[in-house]
């Protein structure tokens, strides 16, 4: 995995953008982590909460969901996995559907943080900050939604 790292300037709410100011207390981050797996290797998620995100995430990623800033010349290509034998429209449909039926399984309102911490990337605080959610509930949120998550793909 790639590495980042930045020192940041550590607030009461949490790593700010700014450098630290001398004699303040700070925080190396890796710009290169994912909410995701920041939350798993620091022992707030378990190993099947995190594998049910990564999935959510590939399924997003092969449904190509996410916009695009031009249009894309290079095919798609993807080893293995459940949708071997498709062609390339075919796999996209199929990753849509599990994409869909995952945050159908995981509920409206709960849903909103996953997709926002997993899909798009957000910090805990920060998806918290758009719902207008209470400080530190997100964690609990997102880890009921993992939850069903990981019960629709059938992860033990």
């Amino acid at each position: 995995m790639q590495r980042a790292l930045v020192e940041r300037e550590l607030t009461s709410e949490g790593p700010s953008r700014r450098a630290p100011r001398r004699g303040g207390r700070s925080v190396t981050m890796n710009l290169a982590e994912s909410p995701l797996t920041w939350l798993h290797a620091r022992g707030h998620l378990s190993d099947r909460l995190f594998a049910a995100g990564e999935l959510l995430r590939a399924d997003w990623e092969r449904a190509q969901l996410s916009q695009g800033l031009t249009m894309r010349w290079d095919p798609v290509r993807i080893k293995g996995g459940a949708d071997r034998g498709l062609n390339l429209s075919e796999r996209q449909v199929a990753a849509k559907q599990r994409f869909d039926g995952a945050l159908a399984a995981a509920g409206s309102g709960l849903s909103d943080v996953l997709w926002r911490v997993v899909c798009a990337g957000e910090t805990l605080p920060v998806a918290e900050k758009a719902l207008d959610w209470p400080v530190r509930s997100g964690k609990l949120v997102l880890k009921i939604a993992l939850e069903r998550v990981a019960d629709f793909y059938r992860i033990a």
